[in-house]
Formats: C-alpha cells, sequence, structure tokens
C-alpha cells in the first residue's frame, strides 16, 4: 500500500522535506526578535529545552501516526480507534487538521507572492525597468492576486509530481539552496557596521527572564509551531516513510535541522536590523519594541539594502529569495495535507486532487485579497485570536499524541507505571507559586484531572501534553487578566 501511494526514496529525502515544512517564514521573520525581546540567549535556551521536552514527542507521535497507518490522517486517528464514538472523534480530528492546513495556506500564499514580488523586482530596477519593479512591490489588489497565483502554480506543480518527483526532488534541492543562502548573508551582514550590537543583543542572556510567563509561553509557542506541528504536515509525510527507517532518529535530525536553521536566522535578522539602525533606519516601534514579521521584512530591511548602494539589490535579491524558498517548502507540506485526503477518500488521481485542492484554496486566498482588512486581521491581528488559534491547535496535539502513545504500548506485555501524580502536581504547584493568580488555580488542576483518562504514560512524551496545556493556561489567563 505504502508504495503505491508514493513514498520518499531517501532517509535523506525525507529529512529535508520534513525539515523543509518546518523551516517556514516564522522561523526567519519571528523567531530572532522574539528571542530579543525575551532575554536574548536566555529565550533561546528555554525555547532548545522545550523543543526537546515537548515538541519533539509531539513530533514523533504525529510521524508514528502517519507510518503505522501509511494514510492520511483521517484515516490514521481512525484507524487506531476502538470504539464508534471515538473514531468519529478521530476523523473529526483528521478532518479538522486538513480544513486548518488548506486555511492557513489560503493566508501563506498572499505573503508569500509578496516575496516572489520583491525577488523580482530587484533585478528589474537594476535593468532600468523601474515601472515594473514598483509594480512588484506596492500593495495593491491586482499585484497581491497575481503573485498569490504564481505562488499557488508553483506549489501545484510539484504536489502533482508526487511524492518521489515532486517533494521530495524539490525539497533535496531547495533545502540546501536555502541553507548556503542564509550562511553566506549571515556572514556578510556581520561585517557591517552595527552588527555587533545585534549580535550583542541577540547572544547575551537576560537569565531575571527565564522564570517570567511572557518568556516561557513565547518560547513554547516557537517550538510548537517552529516544527510544524498540529495540522497533519509531519503526519502525511510519515506515512510516505519506509517501515524500515528509525523513526526517533530521523525526528532528531528533523528537530535539528529546523532548531539550527531558526538559531542561524537570529545571526543574520538581528545584526541586519542594528546595521539598519546605524544608518538611520527606525527599527523600534512607539513601545520601544523591535519592529518584527511583515514590517521587518517589507519596510526595515528593504530601507536598509537600499542604503547598500549595487551590492544592496544582490543582498535584497538574495534575502528574499531565501525567504520564497522557506515559504514554498513549508506550501508544499500543507497542500499536501488536503490532497492525500481527496486521492484516498475519492480515489482520484493525484493531479486531479492537486489542480481542485490548490484551486479551492486559491479561491480562498482571492477572498482574503479582496476584503484583505477584514479577514487578513482575524489571522495575523488581534492577540486574542492567536492565543484562541494556539489552544485550538495544542488541544489537537494532545489528542493525537494520546492516541499515538496508546498505538506505541498496545499488544506490550507489561503495563509501564503510569506518570506519577506527585510529580505532576509539584510542577503546577511551581507554576501557581512563580506566575499564576491563586482563582485560577483550579483551571490547572482541572487540565491535569483531563489528562487522565488519556492513559498516557511515564515518559517525556506522557509529560508533554500536560506541562504544554498547563503553561497555554497560565499564559491565556494571565493576558485576559492583562488586557481587562
Amino acid at each position: 500500500m505504502a508504495a503505491a501511494r508514493g513514498q520518499f526514496g531517501s532517509r535523506l529525502g525525507f529529512i529535508l522535506a520534513a525539515a523543509g515544512s518546518a523551516v517556514g517564514l516564522g522561523n526567519i521573520w519571528g523567531f530572532p526578535t522574539q528571542a530579543a525581546s525575551n532575554g536574548g540567549a536566555a529565550f533561546v535556551l528555554v525555547y532548545l529545552v522545550l523543543v526537546f521536552l515537548l515538541a519533539y514527542p509531539v513530533l514523533m507521535g504525529e510521524l508514528l501516526l502517519g507510518r503505522h497507518a501509511h494514510g492520511n490522517a483521517v484515516i490514521a486517528l481512525t484507524r487506531i480507534s476502538a470504539s464508534p464514538i471515538t473514531k468519529a472523534i478521530g476523523a473529526s480530528t483528521g478532518l479538522a487538521g486538513i480544513v486548518v492546513a488548506s486555511l492557513i495556506l489560503s493566508f501563506y500564499a498572499i505573503v508569500a507572492g509578496w516575496m516572489l514580488g520583491f525577488t523580482a523586482a530587484y533585478p528589474l530596477s537594476a535593468m532600468g525597468m523601474q515601472t515594473s519593479a514598483d509594480w512588484l512591490t506596492t500593495f495593491a489588489v491586482p499585484r497581491n492576486l497575481s503573485l498569490m497565483a504564481v505562488f499557488m502554480v508553483m506549489t501545484v506543480g510539484i504536489i502533482m509530481g508526487g511524492v518521489h518527483n515532486g517533494i521530495e526532488r524539490w525539497s533535496t534541492r531547495l533545502m540546501p539552496s536555502l541553507i548556503v543562502t542564509m550562511v553566506v548573508l549571515g556572514a556578510y551582514v556581520l561585517t557591517l557596521d552595527g552588527a555587533m550590537e545585534g549580535l550583542a543583543v541577540y547572544l547575551l542572556p537576560d537569565f531575571s527572564k527565564v522564570l517570567s510567563g511572557d518568556l516561557v509561553l513565547a518560547a513554547l509557542g516557537s517550538a510548537f509551531f517552529s516544527l510544524s506541528l498540529g495540522v497533519g504536515t509531519m503526519l502525511i509525510y510519515g506515512s510516505y516513510l519506509s517501515d524500515e527507517e528509525h523513526l526517533p532518529s530521523i525526528g532528531v535530525q528533523v528537530a535539528l535541522i529546523d532548531v539550527g536553521l531558526a538559531v542561524l536566522a537570529g545571526f543574520l535578522i538581528l545584526p541586519a536590523m542594528y546595521v539598519a539602525a546605524a544608518r538611520g533606519v527606525e527599527i523600534f516601534d512607539a513601545s520601544g519594541a523591535l519592529l518584527s514579521e511583515d514590517t521587518l521584512i517589507f519596510t526595515v530591511l528593504p530601507a536598509l539594502f537600499s542604503t547598500l548602494g549595487t551590492v544592496g539589490s544582490l543582498v535584497a535579491t538574495a534575502f528574499f529569495g531565501l525567504m520564497s524558498i522557506a515559504a514554498l517548502t513549508s506550501s508544499i507540506s500543507m497542500l499536501e495535507v488536503p490532497v492525500a485526503f481527496l486521492v484516498e477518500r475519492f480515489d482520484w488521481t493525484r493531479r486531479r486532487a492537486a489542480l481542485l485542492a490548490g484551486l479551492a484554496i486559491g479561491l480562498l486566498s482571492c477572498a482574503v485579497v479582496l476584503n484583505f482588512e477584514q479577514l487578513f486581521g482575524l489571522v495575523v491581528g488581534p492577540e486574542y485570536t492567536l492565543r484562541a488559534t494556539t489552544i485550538g491547535r495544542y488541544a489537537v496535539r494532545l489528542c493525537w499524541l494520546g492516541m499515538a502513545q496508546r498505538l506505541a504500548v498496545a499488544g506490550a506485555k507489561e503495563k509501564r507505571p503510569r506518570c506519577p501524580s506527585r510529580l505532576v502536581l509539584a510542577y503546577l504547584a511551581f507554576l501557581r507559586a512563580r506566575c499564576v493568580p491563586s482563582h485560577y488555580w483550579h483551571h490547572l488542576r482541572t487540565i491535569y484531572w483531563l489528562g487522565r483518562p488519556l492513559s498516557i504514560w511515564w515518559s517525556l512524551g506522557g509529560l508533554a501534553p500536560r506541562f504544554a496545556v498547563a503553561l497555554i493556561v497560565v499564559g491565556t489567563r494571565s493576558g485576559a487578566a492583562t488586557a481587562r
């Protein structure tokens, strides 16, 4: 069955494809500024701990589910369910992941299209085609629709090629290019005036923030989101993996590449920001926080590139090419989630499934572009929306990890000892003492007791979902109290 539906041809191909799925725009434009705003190297240290303590077990849960079923998320979560009720829950969870992946891609394609536009604009400007360059970099509905369509055509074209000739082939080409480009750009930026100040902000730790709820919550979010967990991308990639491969070692390699690139991005982005500041570009907002995300990418860095003369055009082209690659390697994994479902559920050809799924997501993107102020801000704007999305995705991960661990211990002759209650309650007591108001304590106890029926065994993975949900409650409640 695995061979008929496609399979990765090599371990390296799978690792690069999975790492490409995990390494997206957020790793490059979000992680460095989060680190700088939350204690520098102290944030990086907490992030690394949480990646391997919490996110890695969830990654293994997704890969394990996928390879066991050799099917899409709905099939995988249904097959390990014993009763009609749990089968319905599994199918609903899988469908939710497919819908979420499609919605994310509908927004992602718009931003990725902007990256393509900026990549092409600098060479066109250097060749004297300034009007075309300005069109590619000026926010407008025709430009947004056109660039989104180009990006979706690229994504659909890769998915139509299949697992080996599409996803694996392009991942093994794009990921090395991304790594080399990031290293070269980082090395160049470090030679410019002001770079050392940015490097100091990134590497000098402020350990006073290590135990703050904001830092832990930010690091936790980065750990999960940076590994592309919760929507089925890693599950579907795991379903294309040979039964002969050793999953734990592969999972570690994927996590190491993703973490390494996120950390490496800090050596590029933060020094570049302070180089821009040394050249008169504003890098702080009205509250004194570092500018980040779209403002950083489309305002601060272009202003920096314009001060570098001829070299600036080359650096800008390389940088936006880097961002385009990161967006493309993530988008192909997101599109593969609904395509795999359509192929296996309705027995469609991959070509038909890719075209129709791509068309449907493209139409959603058109709706967002035509109603940009109303729709785009719903996802990337208000903090409460981001928090709600985070909680929903973590809830899905909790279910997936619990079911994956049930699968892992199925058939074992001896039961493993259950996670000691006192240890988890002691950890929650520590959280209460550090950063949780007393009237929120019962929420944490409720989360813990709701986790017991999942029969999550004593292991890092067993502790992971409880700790994660507890921290989410801490951050959400604290944020709500602050807002009030």
